[in-house]
């Protein structure tokens, strides 16, 4: 009987089954997903924007912790620094330089994300399981995101202090100009590119490593929980890099807002300079001050900024779907 069978079964009808090896799993997370180079561009602007615009005040309190160890108004924990605000300016405070952020932080993330993806797609090699190339596509993009947020990010972190005498994004802009230079605007960028170099390799890596981790759990049901995938990897992504970069986020701070409010003015402008003036000020807890703040606006803005970014990469996706199929291929 079971000779009889044999050939029963060699019918063309069921040849598709044997052909399962050639679906590979691991390959139906794209690493390029397809889209153009403005479309990542437009969804990392959305994204960005909305991340920062959401947790704003947030960072206004990280800013106060950070920067007023010189300054009149002591501040050493997220209470104080809030009771000082509300106190000083009340809920406008939380919000005082949220225009320079909204100038910024549109077109820095549209540079990030689609220098990024493109990086990620050339480093990759067609492997999209690859920590290495994320790392390294990480650094590139914050150092192209860098040169076009830190004039803004300057302005805003100066905006954010109480008292800073400064009535605007353009009246800053143009006192820093006249009473500083061009170059104050990025007396910080060397910091912030080696501080975010760390932050995004840590960053973008643990994101594509959980949300991996997280799809492989439950693959089914993967489509229907995408969103919930990247807002959880884009928390704990978040809060872990913010943690490592404390420090180093702590001398950016102090050299974009030296001069205003009483805090120091450094005249080397040297991430050595600034850390043993803060180590001498405030012992080494100091390049700890704001790391609460900085981890509460991290893990929840990643999650805002990367489940935004992908329903954005996925309406594209679908409106490339559409016009390929109606005949108009871009």
């Amino acid at each position: 009987m079971a000779s009889d069978a044999t050939p029963k079964f060699q019918n063309p009808d069921f040849r598709p089954v044997p052909q399962t090896p050639d679906f590979h799993p691991e390959l139906t997370v794209s690493d390029h997903d397809g889209l153009h180079f403005w479309q990542f561009m437009i969804a990392g602007s959305i994204a960005g924007s909305i991340e920062h615009m959401a947790m704003f005040p947030v960072d206004t309190l990280k800013t106060h912790m950070q920067a007023l160890g010189s300054c009149p108004i002591k501040s050493v924990s997220v209470r104080q620094a809030l009771q000082s605000i509300l106190k000083s300016e009340g809920y406008a405070g939380l919000y005082r330089g949220i225009a320079a952020m909204g100038l910024g932080a549109g077109p820095a993330h549209a540079v990030y994300f689609s220098v990024y993806e493109v990086c990620k797609k050339f480093f990759s090699r067609g492997k999209p399981n690859n920590p290495a190339a994320h790392a390294v596509s990480g650094v590139c993009a914050t150092v192209a995101s860098d040169a076009v947020f830190t004039p803004m990010d300057m302005v805003k972190q100066r905006l954010q202090l109480s008292n800073s005498h400064y009535a605007g994004v353009w009246d800053c802009v143009k006192r820093v100009l006249r009473e500083e230079g061009f170059g104050a605007f990025y007396a910080s960028y060397r910091t912030t590119v080696l501080m975010n170099a760390p932050f995004t390799a840590v960053h973008f890596t643990t994101y594509e490593s959980a949300k991996r981790a997280l799809m492989e759990i439950s693959p089914e049901s993967a489509s229907d929980e995408r969103w919930v995938v990247h807002a959880t990897a884009g928390a704990a992504a978040g809060a872990l890099a913010a943690a490592v970069t404390t420090p180093l986020d702590v001398v950016k701070t102090q050299l974009q807002c030296q001069g205003v409010c009483g805090c120091d003015r450094f005249q080397s402008g040297s991430i050595r300079d600034v850390i043993q003036t803060i180590v001498k000020k405030d012992g080494y807890r100091g390049l700890m001050r704001g790391w609460i703040p900085r981890m509460l606006f991290h893990a929840p803005a990643a999650a805002i900024c990367w489940s935004t970014y992908e329903a954005s990469k996925a309406f594209f996706q679908e409106l490339n779907s559409r016009r390929s199929k109606g005949g108009t291929v871009t």
